[in-house]
């Protein structure tokens, strides 16, 4: 494995289907939403792969905010960790911006399926700046989980693009782009994560390979249903 990738694995390390997931723009791979949707799906079978972006581990090492790196970088960095994980049974995906970037390599690295939790389908308070031609095409099993409030592209707004017929959209309840329902909704947050979790379990099909496993470090180098 390329020393300077550091991965945190979930779930059993002989699972068939392997979940490698990214972090978004501004919170690290062990935010409370990416370990709940890392250990969730570990506990549910599956061997479950998080990663950071340079900028993020850079971050993480000196204290120092940065921005993100810019896109042939994390287009890059996704690249060398399929390459490390291996397509056979490998499904991408993460959170906001890490989704995203991995929807831009999906077709190309032939993995098996897509998963992201709350796509940006555009910049906040610019719809017209949508990030959408390559999800009219793309060609691996897609589905993004969003909230139905998300102001980076709500029920209403997602409803009129025309999208790929390898993807479906799952929506959460009243959720913002972290899934957080507004009170007034009789909804918690923990009820949209578990919702939004349940939509992933389904699209993955069940797994096979072992039971559950522990969050761990490494250095060490299923059918997805659309």
């Amino acid at each position: 494995m390329a020393a300077d990738l550091d991965l945190v694995f979930d779930g059993p390390t002989t699972a068939s289907t392997t979940v490698a997931l990214a972090h978004g723009a501004g919170a690290a791979m062990d935010s409370p939403f990416m370990q709940f949707f890392g250990e969730g799906l570990g506990k549910h079978g599956f061997r479950v792969v998080r990663f950071e972006y340079p900028y993020m581990a850079a971050k993480r090492a000196t204290g120092k905010q940065r921005p993100p790196d810019r896109e042939p970088v994390l287009r890059g960095t996704w690249m060398r960790v399929i390459e490390v994980l291996g397509c056979d049974g490998l499904v991408i995906g993460g959170k906001s911006m890490g989704g995203r970037i991995a929807s831009l390599v999906a077709d190309e690295a032939g993995v098996r399926g897509l998963v992201c939790l709350g796509y940006p389908f555009h910049p906040v308070g610019k719809p017209e700046r949508l990030r959408v031609d390559h999800l009219r095409t793309i060609r691996t099993p897609t589905l993004i989980v969003q909230g139905e409030r998300d102001p980076f592209g709500g029920r209403g707004e997602v409803a009129g693009y025309t999208l790929s017929s390898a993807l479906r959209v799952a929506w959460v309840t009243d959720g913002d782009h972290g899934f957080k329902p507004r009170a007034s909704s009789g909804r918690t947050e923990q009820q949209n994560w578990e919702a939004a979790l349940g939509e992933i379990v389904s699209f993955l099909g069940a797994p096979s390979g072992g039971g559950e496993g522990k969050s761990r470090r490494s250095e060490d180098a299923g059918t997805v249903r659309g």
